[in-house]
């Protein structure tokens, strides 16, 4: 059934279960775990439901989506319903983080919240960066300079819009503005809503209503593209850069040791 036997087993794995133990947990056998663990057989609708509320993971997540990508087991339930894998590793069990095209940005609020079309999107490795989920997004217009149009800006997952730390600056996605690069200040007490202010003063700051948004990501790290042409910033350019940056940071964390 899908990807439900490589799923179960890395889940447990990813607990430190034995098959005796999460069999236990389950009431039932632990012959039943090692048939759907190897494949020769398949959950029913139940099983399902009972592995479902077990690992805190919608069934067609756990049926269609490859979790051995992920090296822990703290998703992060963003949503009801939704879930976000908060690490993704490659085969030298390096973290990589997703990188969102300009081409395709406009597509990002429909599809932020699918594994599939979160899971095709080119990823890279960036070492240098903080525990926690990543992402990189390109930047529109010129609202936020020095960045310019076409720049790409690596954000921090923030699960809860009540940590956000005002004055810094966010990537927001919210059902009305779509996708945006702010510095965002607080006022849920006020007004429950965010402000978000642009650093080019010719841009007026409005508010968004709390409820409205649906993805925080607070700035790493970026790389501005003012200086290179338009026929250079294609996506294989745009990750050079950010593999080049990761080299170069982690060359001078090196000489400062």
């Amino acid at each position: 059934m899908y990807m439900i036997a490589s799923n179960i087993r890395h889940l447990r794995t990813l607990k430190k279960l034995s098959q005796e133990a999460l069999a236990k947990d389950l009431s039932i056998t632990r012959s039943r775990i090692g048939s759907y663990e190897e494949g020769r057989s398949e959950p029913s609708i139940e099983m399902l439901i009972a592995f479902s509320n077990y690992f805190k993971l919608p069934v067609d997540i756990l049926i269609r989506t490859d979790l051995s990508k992920t090296k822990d087991g703290s998703f992060l339930n963003v949503a009801e319903n939704r879930i976000l894998f908060p690490m993704v590793v490659d085969l030298e069990d390096d973290d990589l983080i997703e990188v969102v095209p300009i081409k395709a940005s406009a597509g990002y609020l429909n599809g932020y919240d699918d594994p599939e079309y979160i899971d095709q999107l080119q990823k890279i490795k960036l070492p240098f960066l903080p525990t926690g989920k990543h992402r990189a997004f390109p930047i529109k217009g010129d609202s936020m300079l020095p960045l310019k149009d076409g720049s790409f800006v690596v954000g921090q997952f923030i699960e809860d819009v009540r940590d956000i730390q005002n004055g810094r600056t966010y990537v927001v996605l919210t059902n009305s503005q779509g996708m945006v690069y702010k510095r965002v200040y607080n006022q849920i007490k006020e007004n429950n809503s965010l402000l978000l202010v642009s650093d080019n003063k010719t841009y007026n700051p409005y508010l968004v209503p709390a409820q409205d948004v649906l993805e925080l990501w607070e700035f790493t790290c970026c790389i501005n593209t003012q200086e290179y042409d338009e026929h250079e910033l294609q996506m294989s350019s745009i990750i050079r850069m950010f593999n080049e940056l990761g080299v170069e940071l982690k060359a001078l964390e090196k000489m400062m040791q």
